[in-house]
């Protein structure tokens, strides 16, 4: 029985440790274990525990990390890079933060699970719709995502594209020129076009990639890393856009999600 009663920054990784201790490497155990304390705490901290989930998971976004996935899966998609971030979460705080700072610390972390953990994102879903009837997505609030993840920055250092900090760093403000970038990309989904298309037409256009753009502001965790391209946009990086939380009332996943109790999607 856990006695934590309310999920903040801290207790989100006192959970995950407390899972980890009772259940290893069994992932279903894993989100079980989870599902049944959040059930206990009652709703509102369900949806703290999901808005903490994807805050970190997508304040692992970073490439460093994505090559060390790719070194560890042997190739890794877009997709598998998103399990792999929370299989990364899974493995506690010390070893997520040192991650962060330096991927190659993962070579001495064990594998397991193919390195994948997709399902331990949705337990704050789970437990709330156990709990309401309800899920996430129709509560989910793109101000309190925001607020999240300023919370998390100081651990993380990440900023993200469409936001610039203020004087004192301790709240976003609306960067109206990338923000207009994401407007435009947004709108081009709905007509019709697929990232590639978006991508292109963004490079073709002369629009400066996001980490390019963000350097200019001194963030960034790619800000020193020279680029070969400032333009060259992939359709990578308008997926990742697109699945931002920030930017939603609601989650654009371009993929089902699997419930770890059944195996199968919904």
């Amino acid at each position: 029985m856990s006695s934590i009663s309310e999920i903040n920054k801290d207790t989100f990784w006192e959970l995950i440790a407390q899972a980890k201790e009772q259940c290893g490497q069994d992932q279903d155990a894993f989100c079980q274990w989870l599902e049944n304390r959040l059930i206990e705490m009652g709703p509102e901290q369900a949806l703290n525990f999901d808005y903490a989930a994807f805050a970190y998971r997508a304040a692992a976004y970073k490439y460093g990390l994505w090559s060390a996935a790719s070194v560890m899966l042997d190739g890794c998609t877009d997709d598998g890079f998103t399990d792999f971030r929370g299989w990364l979460i899974a493995q506690g705080r010390d070893v997520y933060m040192a991650a962060l700072k330096d991927p190659d610390s993962l070579a001495d972390v064990p594998v397991y699970g193919d390195c994948c953990f997709e399902t331990i994102c949705y337990v704050g879903n789970y437990a709330y719709e156990e709990l309401t009837g309800r899920n996430t997505y129709e509560d989910f609030d793109p101000a309190v995502s925001r607020a999240w993840s300023e919370k998390i920055e100081p651990e993380t250092g990440t900023v993200i594209y469409g936001y610039l900090w203020d004087e004192k760093r301790e709240h976003w403000l609306v960067d109206e020129e990338a923000a207009a970038v994401v407007r435009r990309i947004f709108a081009m989904t709905l007509a019709g076009y697929g990232p590639y298309q978006i991508a292109t037409r963004l490079t073709q256009d002369k629009v400066e990639i996001p980490s390019v753009h963000l350097a200019r502001f001194n963030e960034g965790v790619n800000r020193t890393k020279p680029v070969k391209d400032i333009y060259g946009w992939g359709s990578s990086t308008i997926v990742h856009i697109l699945k931002k939380r920030e930017y939603l009332g609601h989650t654009v996943n371009f993929k089902t999600r699997k419930h770890f109790k059944d195996k199968k999607s919904h």
